[in-house]
C-alpha cells in the first residue's frame, strides 16, 4: 500500500469480484475503514449480475490478515473504548453477512490468518488453505477472548480440538484447519494465481476440482487421544491438571502455554465456548461475543496483554488477577452481562446455497 492507495482494493475480474486487503506492512490488519469498504463491496456486488462470485485475498507475501489493528484497540481501550466497541459492532455484522452471502465467497487463506482475518474468511462458502497457511485465534495471549465468530467455529470442531485452539491460541496448518472446520480445501500456493484466473472465467464448482489437492499431514488428529478427555473437563484448572497428568509431551506443552495466558481470558473463553450450543446460529453467538468484547475493554488484561506483546514487546504480561484460582465466577459472569440498548442484535437468516 502506498500513500495514494486505499486499504482495501476492489475490482471486477471477469465474473469475479475481488477484494484485496491492502496493508501489507501491517500484515493487512483490519481497521474500521476496511470493514466498511468490504461491506460496501459486498453490497454493490450482491445485486450485480456481472459478478457471480466474490474472492478475498491479501496484499503482500506474508498472509491474508493478522487480525484487527490491536495497536489502535490498545490506544482506544486506554481512552475508554468507544471506538473499539463501534468497530466490533460493524466487524461482527460483516462476519454474519459473509456467512449468509448469496453468492459464492472464496477466501484465499494463504499465509497468516488470525483473529479478524479468520472472521473475513472462515465464514465464507469456499475456504482455501495452502502449505503456507497459519490459522489461529490467539486472543487469550493478549488478555482477550476469541471473537469474530471464532467461538462459534471452534465449538463445532471435533472433540476437544476447538477448546485446545481457543485456550492455547495455537496456529495450525492446512490439514488441521480443514480438520477443525476452519477451511475446506487445500490448494498449493503457487497455483493460486492460476486459480484466480480460472475463477474469473468459470463457476466455482467447475473450477475447484482441478486445483484441490491433499494437504501436508497435520498434527491435531494424533492429539485427540489426550485432547478429548483433557479438554472435556469443567474448569480450566482441571483441564491443566489433566494435561499435566497425561504424560504426553504435547499435552504438557499445551498446559504450559495455557498457564502463560491471561487467567481471566481463559476462564471467559471456556465459558463462552460452553454456551455456544445453546445459543444456536452464528448471529446469536456474535451477540454473545460482542458482550464479552465490550466487557474486555474495561479489563486491565487487554491493555496489559497488548502492551506486553505488541507495544513494549517484553513478552512478560502482568495479569490481573495473576492466577486461575483468583478468578471468581463473578469475574467471569461480568463478561456475559446484558448491554441493554447497546446489544448487538443480528437477525438469523436461512443459510444461502453456495458451493464449498
Amino acid at each position: 500500500m502506498t500513500g495514494d492507495e486505499p486499504p482495501v482494493l476492489t475490482r471486477a475480474e471477469g465474473r469475479l469480484g475481488v477484494i484485496t486487503l491492502n496493508r501489507p506492512r501491517a500484515l493487512n490488519a483490519l481497521t474500521h475503514e476496511m470493514v466498511h469498504r468490504i461491506a460496501g463491496a459486498l453490497d454493490a456486488w450482491e445485486h450485480d449480475p456481472a459478478v457471480e462470485a466474490v474472492l478475498i485475498t491479501g496484499a503482500g507475501e506474508r498472509g491474508l490478515c493478522a487480525g484487527g489493528d490491536i495497536r489502535a484497540i490498545h490506544e482506544d481501550a486506554r481512552a475508554g473504548g468507544a471506538a473499539s466497541a463501534e468497530f466490533w459492532r460493524d466487524e461482527y455484522r460483516l462476519n454474519a453477512r459473509i456467512a449468509r452471502y448469496p453468492k459464492p465467497y472464496v477466501a484465499l487463506m494463504d499465509g497468516i490468518v488470525m483473529g479478524g482475518g479468520v472472521g473475513v474468511s472462515a465464514h465464507g462458502g469456499v475456504r482455501i488453505v495452502t502449505e503456507r497457511s497459519r490459522v489461529a485465534m490467539p486472543e487469550t495471549g493478549i488478555g482477550f477472548v476469541p471473537d469474530v465468530g471464532g467461538t462459534y467455529l471452534l465449538a463445532l470442531a471435533p472433540g476437544g480440538l476447538g477448546t485446545h485452539l481457543a485456550l492455547t491460541g495455537t496456529a495450525v496448518g492446512a490439514a488441521d484447519a480443514v480438520l477443525c472446520g476452519l477451511a475446506d480445501h487445500f490448494v498449493p500456493a503457487d497455483r493460486l494465481p492460476e486459480l484466480r484466473t480460472a475463477l474469473a472465467a468459470a463457476p466455482v464448482d467447475e473450477v475447484l476440482p482441478a486445483f484441490v489437492g491433499e494437504a501436508p499431514p497435520g498434527t491435531l488428529d494424533a492429539f485427540r487421544e489426550w485432547a478429548d478427555p483433557c479438554y472435556g473437563a469443567d474448569t480450566v484448572e482441571e483441564i491443566v491438571d489433566r494435561l499435566l497428568g497425561t504424560g504426553a509431551p504435547a499435552a504438557r506443552e499445551a498446559a504450559g502455554t495455557i498457564l502463560a495466558r491471561s487467567p481471566t481470558a481463559l476462564k471467559v473463553t471456556l465459558a463462552a465456548l460452553r454456551r455456544v450450543p445453546a445459543l444456536g446460529p452464528l448471529e446469536a453467538v456474535l451477540g454473545q461475543e460482542y458482550r464479552v468484547s465490550c466487557a474486555a475493554l474495561s479489563s486491565p488484561d487487554l491493555v496489559e496483554g497488548i502492551r506486553a506483546q505488541v507495544v513494549d514487546k517484553d513478552r512478560s504480561p502482568r495479569w490481573t488477577p495473576p492466577t486461575l484460582a483468583e478468578v471468581t465466577d463473578e469475574d467471569v459472569a461480568r463478561y456475559f452481562a446484558p448491554l441493554g440498548d447497546r446489544e448487538l442484535s443480528l437477525a438469523a437468516k436461512a443459510p444461502q446455497e453456495a458451493p464449498r
